[in-house]
């Protein structure tokens, strides 16, 4: 949605957008993939499906999310290369990156060690986004490609308890608290860990700039500065 927003206020006159959900098939079908890129025939693909979920919805579904993810992302990539389309950019998360790791944070670090075990399943099969990228270049020379961007947050998110981010999360949990007359809101954790926040139109922006405008295989982190931080204690604190 956030893509489509920022599209209808600046779209190119040589460019025809066309934005697809899950009433238009299942991606982790492969003869429902097909069909929709047979009635679309696109030249350029931005590849944001995907099953997600909260942390407490991966912990309990880590096989579940890692096979419904290599699905939907095969899928769509080889389709992609059947049809002939000329550039994808994917999205990745920052959860691909192994669980003890330096900081600042690069994309060389991808690879370099196990994601944290409570949602392996969905880390690993993010990973595997770049690992496809890379072989459809190396075999068939095409440039696809991928973001990782940081927690995203902003209009038509996800406010499902067990499906949503940081922010959306926190702000159900304080709506629910608002409406059954309580007045303990409990944020789970010590609230110490640390995040960075994008908001989502101006991910879009970005996103479609890379569409645009990067042509290497290499993934791009897209983020904020490290000093914009905030502990997720913060985070409840503001949400209130």
């Amino acid at each position: 949605k956030a893509i489509q927003s920022v599209i209808e206020a600046d779209k190119k006159s040589d460019e025809m957008w066309v934005f697809i959900g899950t009433k238009d098939g299942d991606l982790s079908n492969l003869e429902d993939t097909r069909n929709i890129f047979k009635k679309y025939h696109p030249t350029h693909v931005i590849h944001l499906a995907a099953m997600v979920g909260g942390l407490f919805y991966n912990m309990s579904q880590n096989l579940d999310f890692f096979r419904k993810n290599m699905q939907i992302n095969d899928n769509v990539l080889s389709v992609s290369f059947e049809f002939g389309v000329e550039k994808v950019v994917s999205c990745l998360s920052t959860c691909i990156f192994p669980d003890e790791v330096t900081y600042p944070l690069d994309e060389t670090m991808i690879h370099k060690g196990p994601p944290h075990p409570s949602n392996f399943g969905y880390s690993y099969a993010k990973r595997m986004l770049d690992v496809l990228n890379r072989g459809y270049y190396e075999q068939h020379g095409k440039i696809y490609t991928s973001v990782v961007p940081c927690n995203v947050f902003g209009p038509y998110d996800n406010f499902n308890l067990q499906q949503s981010h940081v922010i959306p999360g926190l702000i159900r949990k304080l709506y629910d608290v608002m409406n059954k007359d309580g007045d303990v809101f409990t944020v789970m954790g010590s609230g110490k860990p640390l995040r960075q926040f994008i908001y989502s139109l101006d991910l879009a922006k970005l996103i479609i700039y890379i569409l645009r405008m990067y042509n290497e295989v290499e993934p791009i982190i897209l983020s904020v500065d490290e000093e914009s931080e905030l502990s997720i204690g913060d985070v409840g604190t503001t949400d209130c």
